[in-house]
């Protein structure tokens, strides 16, 4: 059976929030307060669609080289960085491996994109990737994109 303890017993634990300040979150993250959510959403206004913008990327031949991955990047038209990528049949043969390559480009830049200058930016594959099932060797491949991102000009 469960003993009762008194309230003046039970230690205060510093990590637990008061009841008031969770209910002032939540308001303030309906828009009643000024608490702001950052965005780590991966809209389609974050990403480069058309042929034309992959093509002034290309042209202004900026490019940032990795070991692995190849960073182009312009100055944006937009006032928020976008990312287009690129990853050729001919270098991952695999639709599982060009897919998995952009599932990390993705999540990278979702998590850099509020740090990041107002950019176009193209990534492309400029290897072939090699084994990607082990969970090392996915690290590696997100190290290198966020080393990218992170040696990009402010």
């Amino acid at each position: 059976s469960f003993a009762c303890v008194p309230a003046a017993a039970v230690p205060s634990f510093a990590l637990v929030a008061p009841r008031a300040a969770l209910v002032w979150l939540s308001e303030a993250t309906a828009g009643g307060g000024g608490y702001i959510k950052p965005d780590f959403g991966f809209r389609s206004s974050f990403r480069l669609h058309e042929a034309e913008a992959f093509s002034s990327v290309f042209a202004s031949r900026r490019v940032l080289r990795g070991n692995r991955f190849d960073l182009h990047y312009v100055a944006g038209t937009e006032d928020a960085a976008r990312l287009g990528l690129i990853v050729a049949k001919r270098l991952a043969h695999r639709a599982v491996q060009r897919n998995l390559l952009k599932r990390l480009a993705r999540e990278a830049f979702r998590h850099a994109r509020p740090t990041l200058p107002p950019l176009d930016l193209v990534l492309r594959l400029a290897r072939s990737p090699g084994n990607l099932l082990s969970v090392e060797a996915r690290r590696a491949w997100r190290a290198e994109i966020e080393q990218l991102l992170a040696r990009l000009p402010r």
